[in-house]
Formats: structure tokens, C-alpha cells, sequence
């Protein structure tokens, strides 16, 4: 039943192609991964409209983190010609809140993909019930 949910909140979001609502993404994300034992960390490849080039999982974590590597994330966005990235991982713990790890991570990859002219909107970090945005936070 959640793989169902899952599979129409994407459809809906691939179908109208833009994101033009955070709450959108974010409900896709929660079904997507906030129920997880793992962290995934996944991006969200857009174009410079913000319409929706592709949602890949690229990294898979254990039960408190996972390693993200810069040069494979810019590797993907350059393989998708996208113009601009909203990154997602959950926190399998519950806790919503962005670890100075996850803000360390962002900052990295905003350093390195700011070389190819890509930019990050936002990271989302998702628990089962909860989202929260670091560039809310201003950390993006």
C-alpha cells in the first residue's frame, strides 16, 4: 500500500514536471523514504525551469548515515544536464534536524557542483513524519 502511495504522489510530481510546491516534494519524500531502517540519500535533478529531469536514490547508509561521495553526485547531475539539485536523506532516528555532518556534506557539494554551474535549492531531511528544510534554515 505505501509502494502504491509512493508511486502516485511521483506520478503527480513527475506529471505536473515542476516543482512549484515544496509540500509536493516533501510529501513524496516522506512516503518515499521516511520510513526506512537505512538512510538514503537521493537527489531530485532539475532544469533550469525547475521542471523534473529525473529522482535517483544514490547512496545507501546504515541505520545512523551514509556516505556521500561529490564527485558521483556531479557525475549524475551532469548526466542529466540539470541546471539545479534538491538533495533529500532520512534519518532513520526520527530526529528531523540537520547533524553539522549533513550541513558539512551540503556545503561540499555546493562547492563542488558551483565548478559546473549547478545549483542546490534546498536538502531536505526526512523522518516518517517529518521534513525539514535546511535552506529554510539558511543553510543551502
Amino acid at each position: 500500500m505505501i509502494a502504491a502511495a509512493e508511486a502516485i504522489l511521483k506520478k503527480r510530481l513527475e506529471r505536473k514536471g515542476r516543482i512549484a510546491d515544496p509540500s509536493e516534494a516533501t510529501r513524496y519524500l516522506r512516503a518515499h523514504c521516511g520510513g526506512l531502517e537505512h538512510e538514503v540519500f537521493g537527489v531530485m535533478f532539475l532544469d533550469t525551469r525547475h521542471n523534473i529531469l529525473a529522482i535517483e536514490d544514490l547512496f545507501r547508509g546504515t541505520v545512523d548515515g551514509a556516505e556521500v561521495h561529490p564527485r558521483e553526485v556531479v557525475k549524475a547531475a551532469l548526466q542529466h544536464n540539470a541546471q539545479a539539485l534538491v538533495l533529500y536523506h532520512c534519518h532513520p532516528s526520527g530526529n528531523p534536524e540537520a547533524s553539522a555532518a549533513d550541513r558539512a556534506v551540503t556545503a561540499r557539494l555546493k562547492q563542488a557542483l558551483a565548478l559546473v554551474d549547478i545549483r542546490i535549492l534546498d536538502h531536505f531531511i526526512i523522518t516518517g513524519d517529518e521534513c525539514s528544510s535546511m535552506a529554510a534554515k539558511g543553510w543551502v
